[in-house]
Parts: C-alpha cells; structure tokens; sequence
C-alpha cells in the first residue's frame, strides 16, 4: 500500500492547548486545505510519534479525538485513513447530491474519439519482454548513460530502413531525429524553421495541436480548405501569386485530419512544383501511414525525387500504442542540427532503453505480425462500421468509406447545431468531438467518429443513439 510522506506538524510546548489537540488540529488543518484528501493513508502511530520526538500515547490520544469526531476512519488490518464523508463538508456534499437530474454523473462509456488504435491488442507482453531483456545484455550499463539526442543510432537505422523500403524514400540517419511522439517532433520543427511573424498555411479544417506549435513559434496562420482531393492548392496558389510570403504548409495528404481523404496525384506534384519555386517548406504529417486497407498506400509527398524543401513526420504510437511515445522527423541535415540543438535545452535526449526494445520487436518480426494483424482487425471493423452507419444514419448522412486510417467524416445533410447533439449525446452516455476541435474560424458541418478503440457492439449503440437524435 502507498504510504503517506512525513506529515509536517510543528508543536508549541509555549502555549496552554494539550499536545494532542494541537496534533488534531493540525491535522484537520491539513484535510480542510487538501493536503490530505479523503481516502488517503495515515502513517502509523509509531512511525508518527518517532517523527514528532512524542510519546507514541499521545499520538493515538489524537488519532482516537480524530476518529470519534469523524475526520478518519480506521479499517482492521490496513490502517488508518482520511474519511470520505468529512465533517464539514457534507453541506457540499448534500448540494451536490441535490444537483438537477439530467446531470451526467457518470463517465461516457462510448467515445468517439479521433482516430485512437486499440490498445487491447498491443503487443505488451512482446514489448515488455523486450525491455527485461535489455537490462540482461552485457553492457547494459553503457546503455544507462547520456546517448545521441537524436536517436538510439541502431534505431534510426532501423526506421530509416522502413521509411526507404516502405515509403520510397532516399533518407541517411542523419536525416532523422527521435522524439517523444509526433507533437514533440511538430513543436522542434516549428521553433527550428519559424521566427515570429512568419506564415503558415493550414488545411482547414485541421489538426489544432499542430496549429497551435505553431503559433507557439509565433506564426501566423492562413487556413486553406479542403475538398475529394485533399487541400486546395490551386487557392494556395493564388495567395502565392498575389505576393504572400508564405514560410511553410502543413498538410496531412494520406488520410487528411479530419475528412479522411486522400491528397490527389495532381495536387500532390503542383505542390511541391510550388513549394520549389516559391521556397517554402511542405511539413508532412502521416500519422496513420501503416493502416491502408486498399491496394497499396500512397507514397508520401517527402518521397518525391523533385521534393526540395520537407518535415517529414510519423510516430510509433499509432503501430504499438498512445502511451508509447516515440516519434520521428525526418528531414535536411541542416535543420536536423537545429532541432538536436533546441532539444537539447528541454530534454537532453529520448528514451534509450525503450527505442531498443521497440528496436527487438522490429527485428524479432512482432512489430510486423502485429501491423498484419491489426490491419486485418480494423478492415474488418471499418467494413461493419460502415454497414452500421448506412443502416442506421444513411438517409441522415452523407459520407465516403475511408481507404485507410481509424476514423469515418460524416457530414449531416442538414445543418446541426453540434453543440447541442454533443450535449444531448453525452446524457447518452456518448461522447463526440466538437466540430471546433479541428476547425478554423467557422466550425464545419461534420462529425469525426473514430471506431478502432471501440467493439462493435459500442459501434453500434452509439450509432443508435446518434441516429435518434439526427
């Protein structure tokens, strides 16, 4: 059992008030401010009366005031603790209880959230085997200093191997750089390219964390739409032709954040035909790249032979899990050294020991039954989710099946006031995102559902509900 810190509790041997009042009051002062809250565990009366130099009856003479009074609780055999139902604050408790009847008491037990892998079949066993082996390798110590701030090299190595043979790219390791997760790898771009005043365009709608790095950096952003075929470039363009500066673009082109559309060939070759002759940056966000249920997935913008000026980005957290933040950048050399030189203020370097786990399920092949595994889980679960929606909200609706990627677009023939929908759904016990989470400006009329966290049993009910709604 997690055992409490030393509690601070200073005696005045000056004054009249008995020692264990005074250690009851402190204690009550201690619970009234939260620094104990309910349920919390008490240090024994021993361990207590050591660390106040008392002896060990007058602790318990205050514990025994404390627990006549209603402040703690004692429970045989564990010891003694912060009681739930505190004396003073059961008026707070009984308004409380009073609270309206449509309140949501509960957590929802349906989220759509964006587009989250399901964590239940993670490779965790493979992973943490991986890690115990680590430690048990000869020279394990070397392995507990400082390393590259780039990367484990046998680990760049290895992703770059993926990224070349995969994603038809021509990269070196010291074209790529390691962070925790791709919003670090976003935010050292961003502070590594910008200076303030500079401008960025965005697919709108879009994804708001990348948008908010760069504003961080001091951009300023210029929100582009997006239709079928991805973001507009032709609108970029004439921003381009009528003298905008423009720094760099963000985009998301294999599964576009949120609609889920594939960026065009065409548009894919004018853009970079732009980003060369107006010299400015395509960072490339392919988050969800390995889960493509078509014929082959397209290959990256960064993968372009003609391609000068990119950010390329990707994460490991989509393959294995959310909580495994490793992600990556890849990119020139020049701006690699910049980023190495930013991270190292913040965060002197990665995780070491985890890049050479996830390096052994790399090549003990579990990364790669896993990814055939997972792929065939969420085809399948796209292929149901998508009969659901077109039974329950196909007059309702209007949407494409996505060739990839863990999330559907919904856009409702009728314009909704989302809000609402969120507000009623949630007294459902079903969560949305809002359509302000990814737009620019004037929220858009749709609804991104992701489905591959969920059974289909969840997929279904909150489908239903939704329906009944609309």
């Amino acid at each position: 059992m997690l055992r409490p810190w030393d509690l601070q509790i200073d005696i005045d041997t000056r004054i009249d008030k008995a020692v264990y009042i005074q250690i009851a009051d402190a204690m009550i002062a201690a619970i009234k401010s939260g620094k104990l809250q309910s349920g919390d565990p008490l240090p024994g009366s021993r361990h207590l009366a050591g660390q106040l130099k008392l002896n060990r009856n007058t602790v318990i003479e205050a514990l025994n005031v404390l627990l006549a009074e209603g402040w703690l609780i004692s429970r045989e055999r564990s010891g003694t603790f912060v009681a739930e139902d505190l004396p003073s604050f059961k008026e707070v408790k009984r308004k409380a209880a009073a609270a309206p009847s449509g309140a949501v008491q509960l957590p929802p037990s349906i989220v759509f959230n964006d587009g989250i892998p399901d964590t239940r079949i993670a490779p965790i066993p493979q992973l943490a085997g991986a890690y115990r082996q680590i430690f048990n390798r000869k020279g394990r110590w070397q392995m507990m200093g400082y390393s590259d701030s780039a990367g484990d090299v046998d680990f760049r190595n290895a992703i770059v191997q993926m990224l070349n043979y995969k994603r038809g790219m021509r990269l070196t390791t010291d074209e790529i750089f390691i962070t925790r997760g791709s919003q670090m790898a976003m935010y050292l771009t961003a502070h590594s390219l910008l200076t303030p005043g500079d401008v960025v365009a965005i697919e709108n709608p879009g994804y708001k964390p990348a948008w908010l790095a760069f504003e961080n950096a001091g951009a300023q952003l210029l929100p582009i739409g997006v239709d079928n075929e991805g973001v507009k470039v032709d609108d970029l363009k004439a921003h381009l032709k009528n003298g905008k500066l423009i720094r760099a673009i963000y985009i998301t082109p294999h599964h576009q954040f949120p609609t889920t559309v594939t960026m065009s060939l065409a548009r894919r070759l004018e853009l970079i035909a732009l980003s060369n002759q107006y010299n400015f940056m395509i960072i490339e966000d392919d988050y969800d790249n390995e889960f493509h249920f078509g014929q082959r997935p397209i290959l990256p913008v960064s993968s372009y032979e003609n391609a000068q000026h990119f950010v390329y980005i990707g994460t490991m957290s989509k393959i294995v899990s959310p909580a495994l933040r490793i992600g990556y950048l890849a990119t020139s050399k020049e701006l690699i050294t910049k980023v190495s030189a930013l991270r190292k203020i913040i965060d002197t370097q990665g995780d070491n020991m985890m890049e050479q786990a996830v390096l052994q399920l790399i090549n003990d092949g579990h990364i790669k039954r896993h990814l055939r595994r997972a792929t065939l889980l969420y085809k399948n679960k796209r292929d149901a989710f998508e009969n659901m929606i077109r039974e329950h909200l196909g007059d309702k609706v209007i949407f494409q099946k996505p060739e990839g990627g863990l999330a559907f677009w919904l856009q409702p023939k009728n314009e909704i006031d989302h809000t609402s929908l969120a507000k009623m759904l949630l007294d459902k016990g079903v969560q949305i995102l809002l359509p302000e989470s990814f737009s620019y400006g004037e929220p858009v009329n749709g609804l991104r559902l992701g489905y591959a966290s969920l059974t289909e049993q969840q997929l279904e009910e909150g489908i239903k509900k939704i329906a009944q709604i609309l």
